[in-house]
């Protein structure tokens, strides 16, 4: 059993290596987040073989036996001409489905992205303890002492020894009859982080940058909820006029129209008023457009992030999206009138699936 212990840690050695090696080209990959269970994702990875020795044909000879020339192959295959030839009969590369947990996908992309520790905010203890009063002990305090079960005790004691009298019904505990109320002691997780996504809607934002958004979005929430015990996600979409909507509506809706992004801050920070204290709660926002605005709007956006949002939030993440359609004028709004006075705004640029890596590791890195 020692050996099968130990040969399938060297096993999970091998594969934790293998993910770490392509790990970006996975994060890119938008195919993983459909093979998603409830904590466990499967990660395809090219077969692994173990090193073994490969015996030639009997009397087909080799190193060690007779003389030969230099290029003279060594066993049958070798030594042929590249080229077209007959079909073969040799097995191709095979890929084996691999499942990990979300905690170890976790885990590596803290180890290839550098991403540190987070440190909560708030309250000091993630936990919140309950003290429940139900349980009895011989021993403890005599401001605890149950009388009821006390008196049960000593009549028992009294009457499996033959003192009691039923004629004088009198009973006398002694001191190993006291029982005395007890406790115990439940540590309840905290839903104490909120991740509030924002996104663009409008006729510019594509289906191809909803799938980024997507991707980037699951590898986010696999990261937070490694650090804490409970996250709470809350979705909001915009065009002109914006509403918090359910997961599914916020990946798949597509609409037309103008962009107000300051209509997106004022349902996030009402949602921030009604549901998450800053001082109780660590709280992330993640935007993501395509930087096409409507100028007027820019100054009011600017305004609310600044001097309402940027105070309250652990980290505010804007990510632009490349779309044939959006200006891309935003992003350049957010980093010289924002991001200068804010080192918990961070922005970066989200060209295609290959920078979703770069991304994630620009927004979490500081752990904030």
């Amino acid at each position: 059993m020692l050996q099968i212990e130990q040969d399938h840690h060297r096993f999970r050695q091998i594969v934790r290596g293998k993910i770490r090696q392509n790990l970006r080209k996975y994060m890119s990959q938008s195919e993983l987040i459909g093979r998603k269970g409830k904590q466990l994702v499967s990660i395809p990875v090219p077969q692994l073989d173990v090193p073994h020795f490969r015996y030639g044909e009997k009397g087909s000879g080799g190193v060690g036996q007779g003389e030969g020339e230099v290029g003279t192959p060594l066993g049958p295959g070798q030594g042929q001409q590249d080229g077209p030839g007959q079909a073969g009969s040799e097995p191709g590369e095979h890929m084996l489905e691999v499942e990990v947990s979300l905690e170890e996908l976790a885990q590596l992309m803290a180890e290839e992205l550098e991403l540190p520790r987070i440190q909560p905010k708030g309250q000091d203890s993630i936990h919140e303890e309950k003290y429940r009063y139900n349980t009895i002990r011989s021993t403890g305090p005599e401001s605890l002492r149950h009388f009821k079960r006390t008196y049960l005790q000593a009549l028992r004691r009294q009457v499996a020894s033959g003192t009691y009298d039923p004629r004088r019904p009198r009973v006398v505990p002694f001191r190993e009859d006291r029982r005395y109320r007890s406790w115990t002691v439940t540590r309840e997780p905290m839903a104490n982080a909120a991740i509030i996504y924002m996104m663009d809607v409008s006729g510019s934002m594509t289906d191809e940058q909803k799938r980024i958004v997507r991707t980037e979005a699951f590898w986010i929430d696999t990261w937070l909820k490694s650090q804490y015990e409970g996250v709470q996600r809350r979705y909001v979409i915009h065009d002109a006029v914006a509403r918090e909507v359910d997961e599914e509506t916020f990946y798949r809706t597509r609409e037309s129209g103008g962009t107000r992004i300051s209509t997106a801050y004022e349902v996030c920070l009402q949602l921030i008023r009604q549901h998450y204290p800053p001082e109780q709660w660590n709280i992330y926002c993640f935007q993501f457009s395509d930087g096409d605005n409507w100028g007027e709007d820019n100054r009011r956006s600017i305004r609310l992030l600044r001097e309402q949002i940027a105070p309250q939030v652990n980290l505010f993440c804007y990510g632009q999206v490349e779309s044939p359609y959006g200006s891309g004028d935003y992003l350049r709004a957010l980093e010289s009138a924002v991001v200068p006075y804010h080192d918990n705004v961070l922005t970066s640029q989200i060209p295609d699936e290959e920078a979703i890596y770069d991304s994630i590791r620009t927004f979490l890195g500081k752990g904030k």
